[in-house]
C-alpha cells in the first residue's frame, strides 16, 4: 500500500524519503491553526451520539437559533464529562500544537455563557492549557500538551464599553475580529454593500486593542475596514481565516491590496479550508486548492506573512449543519448556498488528517524552514510581538 492510499493521507505522490521528511517535520514543528472550529467533525462523531443529541434538541425546534446552537453545546458538555474521547484523539492525531478556543460576543448573556463554556474546556482537560503568551505555546509543545488561544469573531456585546475589553483581556482574550460579515459600530463587514471602513469609534477600538496587546483580526471585515485597520493599527494586523480573491472571487476572500496591506503591518494571512469559499465547486474541492491560496500569498506577500486558519471542522453533527445552512446562515449575511455545511475539503475530511498540509508543502518544494513558518512559525512570531513573549524558556 502506498502512503497516499493509507487512511486520511491525500495522494501527493511523495517518495518514501519525502514521506519520512514530512512526518519528522510534522512531529517536530510548532503547528498553529489560528482559527478552527473543531477538532471534532461530523465524520468523527459516532452516529449514536448524533441521534442522542437530536432527541435532546427536538423540544426546541420552534426556536431556530437555540435549536441550531444546542448540538455544539451538548458536544462540549460531553467532552467535559469525558464521554467523547474522539475530541482529544482528533486533536492529538492532527499534530497541531495550538488552536483557538472561541468566545461568542454577540450579546452580554451570550458572552458570559461562552466564557463559561471555554473555561470549562481548560478546567476539565489536563492536556489543554490557555495560551496567554508565546512561551505558553512553546511550553505546551515541550510538554506534549495542547494550547488554546482565546479568540472572538464579533464585538456586539461590548457596545461602546471599552472597559469590557480590559475584562476580556484579563480573562485571556488575545485575538479579536473587528466585524463579522455585517455592519457594526466598529466598521463594515465583507457582506456590506456600503464598504464603509472603520468608524471613528472603530479607530478608538483598534487603538485600545493595540494598548492591551490583543491582535486585530480582519477575517470577516470588508475591504475598506481591512485597509483602515492596517492604516491605523500600531501593531501587526492579521486575517485569521480568509482566501485569495484573485483565485476565487468570494466575499470572504481578500483582494491583493488587502493582502499586501496586512503584510505591510508585519501581519499574517491565515488561509482557510472551507470548500465553498476557495473553489467554484465545493463538492470537488481538494487540499490542493487550499495550497493554491497559500502559494499565491507566499508569492505576493512573502513567506513570513502566510499561515493556516482552517475555519474547520465544524464541531457539530451532520443533521445540525444541514439545518444551519438552510435556516441560520442567511441571517448571518451568507448568500444562499454559502456558509458552514456538509461539504469537506478532500484531504481534510477529519481534523486528524492535518498532516496533509505538511505533506502538500513538501510536495510543492518548500524548504523545511519555510514549511515551519507556514505551519505555525509566522503565527507564533506575530503572537509573541503583540501578545507578549512570556517567561524565558
Amino acid at each position: 500500500m502506498s502512503f497516499g492510499q493509507q487512511e486520511g493521507l491525500y495522494d501527493f505522490y511523495l517518495t518514501e524519503e519525502q514521506e519520512e521528511r514530512a512526518r519528522n517535520l510534522h512531529e517536530s514543528m510548532i503547528i498553529i491553526d489560528l482559527l478552527f472550529q473543531g477538532p471534532l467533525s461530523p465524520g468523527a462523531i459516532p452516529e449514536s451520539v448524533s441521534e442522542r443529541i437530536r432527541e435532546q434538541c427536538e423540544p426546541y425546534i420552534e426556536d431556530p437559533m437555540k435549536y441550531s446552537g444546542m448540538p455544539a453545546k451538548l458536544l462540549l458538555q460531553m467532552v467535559a464529562k469525558g464521554e467523547l474521547p474522539e475530541y482529544k484523539e482528533q486533536w492529538y492525531k492532527s499534530g497541531i500544537t495550538a488552536g483557538n478556543r472561541q468566545l461568542a460576543l454577540g450579546s452580554l448573556d451570550g458572552m458570559l455563557d461562552s466564557m463559561g463554556e471555554v473555561q470549562l474546556q481548560f478546567d476539565t482537560a489536563d492536556w489543554l492549557t490557555k495560551a496567554l503568551t508565546a512561551e505558553d505555546i512553546r511550553k505546551a509543545k515541550r510538554e506534549g500538551r495542547k494550547a488554546g488561544i482565546v479568540t472572538a469573531q464579533e464585538t456586539d456585546a461590548l457596545g461602546k464599553n471599552l472597559e469590557l475589553l480590559d475584562m476580556l483581556h484579563n480573562y485571556g482574550l488575545r485575538i479579536l475580529q473587528l466585524t463579522y460579515n455585517n455592519q457594526n459600530m466598529i466598521g463594515s463587514g465583507c457582506a456590506e454593500r456600503a464598504n464603509g471602513g472603520l468608524s471613528n469609534y472603530g479607530r478608538t477600538f483598534v487603538e485600545r486593542l493595540n494598548q492591551l496587546g490583543i491582535l486585530v483580526d480582519t477575517g470577516h471585515c470588508g475591504k475598506q475596514t481591512t485597509l483602515d485597520a492596517c492604516l491605523y493599527s500600531s501593531s501587526p494586523v492579521i486575517a485569521s481565516h480568509t482566501g485569495v480573491e484573485a483565485i476565487y472571487p468570494h466575499m470572504r476572500c481578500k483582494s491583493d491590496e488587502e493582502l499586501l496591506a496586512i503584510a505591510g503591518t508585519g501581519g499574517v494571512i491565515g488561509i482557510f479550508a472551507m470548500p465553498w469559499f476557495i473553489h467554484d465547486d465545493p463538492n470537488q474541492t481538494t487540499i490542493e486548492h487550499v495550497l493554491d491560496h497559500i502559494d499565491y500569498v507566499v508569492k505576493l506577500c512573502g513567506i513570513d506573512h502566510v499561515g493556516i486558519g482552517t475555519d474547520w471542522p465544524m464541531s457539530d453533527v451532520l443533521w445540525s449543519l444541514v439545518y444551519f445552512k438552510e435556516n441560520i446562515a442567511p441571517r448571518l449575511g451568507f448568500a444562499k448556498g454559502d456558509g458552514p455545511s456538509t461539504e469537506t475539503v478532500r484531504g481534510l475530511e477529519q481534523y486528524g488528517f492535518f498532516i496533509n498540509f505538511t505533506r502538500g508543502l513538501v510536495a510543492r518544494g518548500f524548504s523545511d524552514e519555510d514549511i515551519a513558518k507556514i505551519m505555525g512559525g509566522n503565527w507564533l512570531r506575530v503572537f509573541e510581538q503583540v501578545c507578549g513573549k512570556g517567561a524565558e524558556s
